[in-house]
């Protein structure tokens, strides 16, 4: 079955696996869908992430992490640019989430980054999702 928004998918089957408790979770794998996975690693909202060379398509298995007593470290996850309507930002002009406590993605000429590191290279983008 074809995916129409993989991105979207991804974010939905993280959100799910961590409401529910899960340790890991899989998905069909593209090479946009293991940038996320990179840039939540590196921002630490996710322990880590492994892509499987499965037939007809490799898979992308996500590792994520809770504190202490299985306190959740992803409170939220919204796409913002989807298929239909894409919203690009400038780098003076990317959001903050929650005030700078979350991070947001995005995807620019220089590769899928965080917003900090956005700004600090002074590139703006497509803003894929929010963290928080």
């Amino acid at each position: 079955m074809k995916i129409t928004d993989p991105v979207s998918d991804m974010l939905t089957r993280i959100r799910n696996a961590n409401s529910a408790g899960k340790s890991e979770v899989s998905m069909p794998s593209t090479k946009v869908l293991v940038e996320i996975a990179r840039v939540m690693t590196e921002e630490g909202y996710i322990e880590g992430y492994a892509v499987e060379d499965t037939k007809p398509q490799k898979t992308l298995h996500v590792t994520l992490k809770y504190g202490s007593r299985r306190a959740r470290v992803i409170k939220g996850i919204r796409r913002i640019s989807k298929p239909g309507l894409r919203i690009y930002s400038t780098a003076a002009k990317l959001p903050r989430v929650r005030g700078g406590l979350g991070t947001v993605i995005v995807s620019t000429s220089k590769g899928m980054m965080c917003d900090r590191d956005a700004r600090k290279l002074g590139v703006g983008g497509e803003v894929i999702a929010y963290i928080w």
